[in-house]
């Protein structure tokens, strides 16, 4: 695991993150009022001027409502369909009644470069979580997992433990789920990633990318690498 130092936060983003971590443990439910600008300002010792930035945004993003005469509470979050099931591949290997297990390869705190900045709507160089992550089915690798988080959305991403549960399955817990973006496509894979599938010289991968969003914000972007010798994609409309 490889840690590289990170560059400093503007102070609205701090009171964004803090709050948004608050909602995201439950401290703060929907419909709950959340702190004054005065008491965040007071709390994290900046103007109240920057302490209403931070809340603007986050009404920008829907995460809180302020209203007028009243304060500011936790918004209702808005779930969206998709036309394909956004499933843990944990619970697809059990639900063919086979044992599934996983091996962290990578876990690390990068600075997003310009390909990443524009999918994540960030700046060049803010700071993004990566983990890359082999899921094996009955013992045999059928998937590869490279996988680049928000860290405003999940802020403990990096602490947890993803040999007893998959990255998917923690950012569905602690990141309401408000859109998926997803693609499928037929390539060589990484060299790398070619030796943990434990694949064969010119086998090609399926790679299913994916890109989720919530609480106004892109969540994660992901690459699944599968065999296509092993792996097949299905659905239902």
């Amino acid at each position: 695991m490889t840690d590289s130092a990170s560059p400093a936060v503007p102070a609205y983003r701090l009171i964004k993150e803090h709050v948004m971590a608050q909602i995201q443990r439950g401290v703060w439910r929907e419909g709950e009022a959340i702190p004054t600008e005065e008491s965040l300002a007071r709390e994290f010792g900046v103007s109240r001027m920057t302490a209403s930035r931070a809340i603007r945004e986050l009404a920008d993003q829907q995460v809180v409502e302020r209203i007028q005469g009243s304060g500011t509470y936790v918004a209702q979050q808005k779930y969206q369909a998709t036309l394909v099931e956004l499933r843990n591949i944990a619970d697809e290997i059990a639900a063919r009644g086979h044992r599934h297990h996983s091996e962290l390869q990578l876990l690390e705190r990068v600075s997003a470069s310009e390909a990443l900045a524009r999918r994540f709507r960030i700046s060049s160089g803010d700071v993004l979580f990566h983990s890359i992550v082999v899921h094996f089915e009955n013992d045999e690798p059928i998937q590869v997992e490279d996988r680049y988080v928000n860290p405003r959305i999940a802020p403990e991403y990096l602490a947890q433990d993803f040999s007893t549960q998959t990255p998917n399955a923690y950012l569905m817990r602690v990141a309401p789920l408000a859109g998926v973006e997803f693609s499928i496509e037929a390539g060589p894979p990484p060299e790398r990633f070619a030796e943990l599938l434990h694949m064969k010289p010119q086998e090609p991968c399926l790679v299913l990318n994916r890109q989720t969003q919530s609480m106004g914000q892109v969540a994660s972007v992901a690459a699944m690498w599968h065999p296509a010798s092993r792996y097949r994609f299905s659905g239902r409309i």
